[in-house]
């Protein structure tokens, strides 16, 4: 505990009351005293009392008290909860360093002050749960942003959801929120499609991760799928997750290109269209929806995710690249900076890792795209997520802006 601080009685007081000021700097001492000394009762009493003349005081005579008060282990109910919703630069006092708020004291001052205050309250050390979803529901991004940034502060994952979503709004909430511990891939993963150069870096270098495990667990099972005909959904949609193999070899026996490098050279070539665009995205084992979010993704890391996890390598990147008319080099004739990013995302992923990326994105993009969860996101509904699945949450924040919201 840190050293309680005085409340000097020669100290000039404000409206010439002597006695006043005596009285609140010793009443302020009794609730200061040691269990040893006083019961709880007594310092109940004396905190009433002491609240009391606090309501007439002046604000000068109010922070000494709270800066008198802050350290106490111990401190009245009527007090704590008057002091806390006195001006910040009183309330801040006890906020920033009294050990002995509840998280019912704290949740009650960030619903009936003002963001002064829940800024304040960002900052303190070990915040639970319950405070930090309270202070993140009123969608203050300041606020937000320093609970973030408090990396003693614990966030449900209700929370964390609120703050992926938000971060589609509020940009430099990005940055923040992938660094805390709490958040998954499902929510890196799809928070990817409106973050930044250096946030999409941090994702695939911290989330991208491997499904070896998952392959070896299951080694045995697609046999068994493959017993019965593949006729369990269920199965059949969390196997095509896990495979090693990413590229459809029913499309490719049915393409009229002949495989994935052909159907990109000639889109090299002649362009890419609609038509091209759809073939590619079948060989290369995604939905079209999917593959159109990747081809018109404007920073162009996804087209190397998919390049990397479907085995083209760097001349075929070069040639969808070039198809969607994208320049390779500035007008100084250095190498242009979309295009050497793109490049460098290419290289810094393993196949396996990529893979894991591409197929969540087609998961949640498109096989959990029902008519319900369309109309959802064309209306906005956002605030019924928790009806929703993990992958229907992320096709409803990754596709929003694709349909005029």
């Amino acid at each position: 505990m840190s050293e309680l601080a005085p409340i000097h009685e020669d100290a000039a007081p404000e409206g010439g009351f002597r006695a006043r000021h005596a009285l609140l700097k010793r009443l302020a001492d009794v609730v200061s005293l040691p269990a040893s000394r006083i019961n709880a009762f007594e310092r109940a009493v004396t905190g009433d009392l002491l609240v009391e003349m606090l309501r007439l005081a002046s604000a000068e005579d109010r922070r000494r008290v709270a800066q008198r008060l802050a350290p106490l282990a111990e401190l009245p109910n009527a007090l704590a909860r008057m002091l806390l919703r006195d001006d910040p630069a009183i309330a801040g006092l006890l906020i920033e360093q009294c050990a002995s708020l509840s998280d019912a004291d704290l949740v009650a001052c960030a619903r009936d002050t003002g963001p002064d205050h829940r800024f304040l309250m960002a900052s303190r050390r070990s915040l639970s749960e319950v405070v930090t979803e309270t202070l993140l529901s009123f969608g203050e991004s300041h606020v937000i942003e320093a609970v973030l940034r408090n990396n003693t502060a614990r966030l449900c994952q209700t929370a964390i959801e609120g703050v992926v979503s938000l971060s589609r709004q509020e940009p430099q909430l990005c940055g923040p929120v992938l660094k805390r511990p709490e958040l998954r891939p499902s929510g890196a993963y799809v928070m990817f499609w409106w973050c930044g150069p250096d946030d999409r870096r941090t994702i695939l270098q911290r989330f991208a991760v491997s499904r070896e495990v998952m392959q070896e667990v299951a080694e045995d099972v697609f046999a068994m799928a493959a017993e019965e005909n593949w006729q369990d959904p269920v199965s059949r949609k969390a196997l095509q997750f896990i495979e090693r193999r990413q590229r459809n070899r029913a499309a490719i026996a049915k393409s009229p290109y002949g495989g994935l490098e052909q159907a990109v050279a000639a889109a090299a070539v002649g362009g890419l269209n609609r038509e091209v665009a759809t073939e590619i995205a079948y060989l290369s084992g995604v939905k079209p929806i999917t593959g159109a979010k990747i081809l018109g993704d404007p920073g162009g890391e996804p087209l190397a995710i998919l390049c990397k996890a479907t085995g083209l390598g760097k001349n075929d990147l070069r040639n969808l690249w070039r198809s969607m008319r994208r320049p390779e080099t500035a007008a100084d004739g250095s190498v242009d900076p979309t295009w050497e990013r793109v490049q460098i995302t290419y290289d810094m992923l393993a196949v396996d890792r990529a893979q894991t990326v591409l197929r969540y994105w087609n998961w949640s993009l498109s096989s959990a795209l029902t008519p319900a969860l369309l109309r959802a996101i064309r209306d906005g509904e956002e605030e019924g997520l928790d009806d929703y699945s993990a992958p229907e949450r992320a096709a409803m924040l990754a596709l929003a802006e694709n349909f005029g919201r």
